[in-house]
Formats: C-alpha cells, structure tokens, sequence
C-alpha cells in the first residue's frame, strides 16, 4: 500500500472516517499577542485569479485558501483536518464518498454552505463553457463522467456528485480511488456561491461583490500591486482567528522585496537567488530552508509546429544530460535544493525514487554521452535553441547557467527571452515555445500529482508529451494496491524518452519574523493559512 500521512490510513482502513478536531490558530497559555495582527507578505508575480475554478498558480491558491474552504484543510504537517466536512464514509469498492458538511458554515453574507455549493461549484470546474484550465483535473479524480463533460459530449448536469441534503454530499468515481479525500484540499474543488457568480458574472471576485466562505474577505485589489483580505466574521471559528489582515504585496524583484522585508515592510518574503548561506548565517532564526513538493524543469516543444530538432529524442537527452544539476543548486541557488533526474520529488509520501541511468553517471560521463547523442543526431557541429522563461532573476540566472553549459559543452548557442507571468502562461500554454522553464507544486501528497501531468490528455502537459504506455500505465496506478513499481516504469520511460528536463525539486526558501508564528514549515505542500498565525508582542 502506497504510504500516505498517518491520518488518511485511519480513514482507508474503515468504513467511515472521522476527522480529528482542529482549529485556528493554536496560541499556547500565556503568549502576549501583539496589538497589530497584520500579515505582510510579498509575491512576484499578480495571481491568476481569485475565482477557485480559475486560478492556475501557487500566489493565487494561497489567497483563495484565506477567501473559501473546502472539504478539508490541512494542519502543519500536511495531514487532513475539518472544513466544510467533518467526516467522510466510503464504500468498500472506494469509488463512492460521502461527506457529512457542517451545519454552522456560512457564507460571508449569512447564507448557510451546503452541498449544493459544491455540486455547482464541481459542476462548474468541468464545464467547457467556463473553459477552466484546471478542468482536467476533475477528471483526474476520477468522477463520474469528469471527461465525457470535459469533452462536451454530456451535460455537466451528470457529473457524478449528489446533494443528499443540504449537509450531505456524495461523490461517485469511475475506479477505487483511496486517496481521493487528499485531493480536497485542493483550491479547484472549493465551493462558490452561485447567486453571486451568476449577478456578477466575471466581476464577482472584485471587492465588493465576492461572497466566501473562508477565515477572510476579500477588501481590496489593485491589480500589479496589493491585494488584502480581513477576517470574515461569518466564518464558523472565526472566534478563534487571530490574524485580523493579510496583505499582499507584489513585488516583482527579490532584491526589493528583501530590502523592504529588513525595513519592517514585511513578515515574509523570498530568498534571493544564492543568498540563504549568507542571510542563514546572519539571521539563523528568520531563515528558513526545508524541502518542498516541487520540481523545477524545462519543456521541450513536442507539438507538430515545435522545432524539428527536438523530434530527435538523442537531441533531448543531450541537452538533457549536458544539465550540471549540482551546480545549479550548490553554486546558484545554495537553498537546500536537490538535483533532480526524475519529476517526482523525494518528499513525496509513499515514492521510492527510481534509479535512472543519468543519476549514476558522472557529469563527466554525462558531457560526454550528450557530445556523442548531438553528433549522431546530426548536430555535431552545433544547434540554434531558443528559451523562454517568466521574468525573476532567480529563472534568468538558471537560463544564463544552462545557455551556457549548452555552449560550452555541445556548442549549442542559446537565445534567451523573459516574459512577464500572464503573458508567459499564455505563450507556454498556447505552444509558442521552443524550450520553456516550468515549476510545478503538487496538488496532493501522492506521486500521481507529477506523473498525470505527462499524461497525454493532461491540462498542463505543455510539452504535449503522448507515450500510450505511460497513460496505460497511469490508469493503472490508479487502482493499483501498490503503484510505486508502475510509478519506477513511468519515471524509467520518461527518463528515456526526455520530454522534459527535470532541473531540481524544490526547497522552501524564505525570510520570516520571529514574531510570526504558526508558519506550517514541516508540511511539504506548504499549502498555508492566515487563520492559523499569530503575531507575539515582542
């Protein structure tokens, strides 16, 4: 069996699943708070959105877990806790869940949460009309005619989910799917309230119109600039809230933003690029280093329009191999990174990382394979590449690092070019790339959330990878007792056929106040909220 946190095997092992209290912010006997519970943090790039069924990034899925809840949270290790739901029932095929919800949530204008609320809002994710780019994902939890939808070929009406009653959602899947609940954290699966989308149409995430059901409300944006949130008093523990405003600010250079963190603009920021050895030295106690479930990596265009070169698999394990990984994260950026030769993470619950050839080499040995693949490719005297990547200095330095360990090794010469983060998601998604940087988070704590990506029908399959034995073997992983030997073959075949370049997997790099406290440093999804911070006086 797969190994998943200590809570979600309870929930395997029996019939029904109780959820184990738990509540916002845990403040010990005796603390002194401060008098200003105010959140300050910085983010790179303006959010996608703020509507759950729309927003496709990192920045945007940590505001919607302030503004609504879902079935569950997660508490600082990354095991499930109550939202909405306090418990859960499936059958003994595991392919039908149902959630008890609870009867106090409410809506921040008053109005009860219910299941219907998640039956539109499920509803609405696979819905082409929408067109949202995380539609793909309601197929991959398997629900009941998620794809038929998807593809329009029935209505979204017959999606596999069920008011029973106001407090009683059931949720049918097409395969036994054990770790579907842990999917339920997931901002795409969170409730809206329809009288709202359905009176405001585009315009009802603005302040003013956005009703939610989270810890906060939405009370200003200023799009490229701020955004902020304030506790929302209809939310069902919000007596036990601490934090009373989160701020966003959005500041495009690390530099900056560090420059402002040190001013005492902000409780939270990013590391710069190659800074944490030094500012752990110096602040041993706001530096903060600790392993992510993320991989870093670069898109090869796949697609009939892509560059001919890149139909040559020798010319993309060339490139790949010609990636000195180590000194991308040891000489670069120096934040506890791991070099990385498959896509999923160690840190991933219940994966065993497979040995691929390349991780057994050395670089040497690796420069050396990659020379002998260009020339039998017919690029021996060297190849024209082009990289795009989103506007940071940390993704210019890693482009600058590989342009030039391509040059320098292959003789492959490089043009660069940034995009700022919209219009970057637009170009990527759209095909208009060569060579493209990609980072991913993932949705769940189970290899699967990596691997479905290489999935020739997924949403975010940019490279517009297609092996039919990696989806075959994927569907099978599905329902497997143990997947992790399918999920070897499929990192094997992946290593072998190289859509992508795995660069490294992440690690949680970040300036944070002491006088924070609550920050979920031990939970890999890093998947946070305010409701759970307090600010100490000092």
């Amino acid at each position: 069996m797969t190994k998943m946190p200590r809570i979600m095997l309870a929930g395997l092992l029996a019939t029904t699943m109780l959820v184990p209290a738990a509540f916002a912010a845990n403040v010990p006997a005796g603390t002194k708070l401060a008098d200003d519970q105010t959140f300050t943090y910085s983010i790179i790039d303006e959010f996608t959105s703020v509507d759950p069924q729309v927003v496709e990034d990192v920045s945007g899925s940590d505001v919607i877990r302030d503004l609504f809840e879902g079935l569950f949270n997660q508490d600082a290790d990354g095991n499930l806790i109550p939202g909405v739901a306090l418990s859960y029932e499936v059958n003994d095929a595991k392919d039908v869940y149902t959630f008890k919800l609870r009867p106090e949530a409410k809506w921040s204008n008053g109005d009860p949460v219910t299941a219907h609320d998640f039956v539109y809002a499920w509803r609405r994710l696979v819905d082409p009309e929408l067109g949202s780019p995380y539609s793909w994902f309601g197929e991959l939890m398997s629900i009941e005619n998620a794809g038929a939808i998807i593809a329009g070929e029935k209505p979204k009406e017959e999606l596999g989910v069920k008011a029973i009653d106001d407090h009683t959602l059931e949720v049918k899947l097409t395969a036994s799917l054990p770790y579907f609940p842990l999917m339920t954290t997931h901002a795409s699966t969170f409730p809206v309230h329809k009288e709202t989308v359905e009176k405001f149409g585009t315009d009802w995430t603005k302040p003013g119109n956005i009703v939610s059901n989270g810890a906060y409300i939405l009370t200003e944006h200023i799009p490229g600039e701020r955004s902020v949130r304030e506790r929302n008093p209809m939310y069902w523990d919000n007596d036990k809230t601490v934090i009373d405003k989160v701020v966003a600010l959005v500041i495009n250079d690390e530099n900056v933003a560090l420059t402002r963190y040190f001013a005492g603009e902000l409780d939270r920021t990013g590391i710069p690029t190659g800074q944490y050895p030094k500012l752990k030295a110096e602040y041993p106690d706001e530096a903060i280093s600790a392993p992510r479930l993320c991989s870093y990596y670069y898109n090869f265009n796949l697609r009939d329009n892509g560059p001919d070169y890149l139909k040559d698999v020798r010319v993309r394990q060339a490139l790949s191999l010609a990636v000195d990984r180590e000194v991308i994260t040891d000489k670069i950026l120096q934040g506890g990174q791991f070099p990385a030769y498959t896509f999923t993470p160690a840190a991933t619950a219940g994966f065993q990382v497979p040995d691929v050839p390349a991780a057994s080499m050395t670089q040497a040995e690796r420069d050396a394979k990659a020379k002998e693949l260009l020339s039998e490719a017919g690029y021996g005297d060297g190849l024209d590449v082009k990289i795009i990547y989103n506007t940071s200095e940390g993704h210019k330095k890693i482009a600058v690092a590989i342009s030039q360990m391509w040059k320098t090794k292959l003789g492959v010469n490089v043009e660069l070019s940034n995009q700022e983060w919209k219009t970057f998601l637009q170009t990527r998604g759209n095909g208009d790339f060569e060579i493209a940087r990609a980072g991913w988070c993932g949705d769940y704590n189970e290899a699967s959330t990596f691997l479905d990506l290489l999935n020739s029908k997924s949403g975010y399959n940019d490279s517009k990878y297609v092996n039919p034995k990696v989806d075959e073997l994927l569907a099978q992983a599905k329902t497997a007792d143990d997947p992790q030997p399918l999920y070897t073959e499929i990192e094997q075949i992946i290593a072998e056929d190289a859509p992508i370049i795995p660069v490294y997997h992440y690690a949680i790099n970040m300036m944070l106040k002491p006088d924070l406290k609550g920050w979920p440093i031990q939970n890999v999804e890093q998947n946070w909220y305010s409701k759970d911070f307090y600010k100490v006086a000092e």
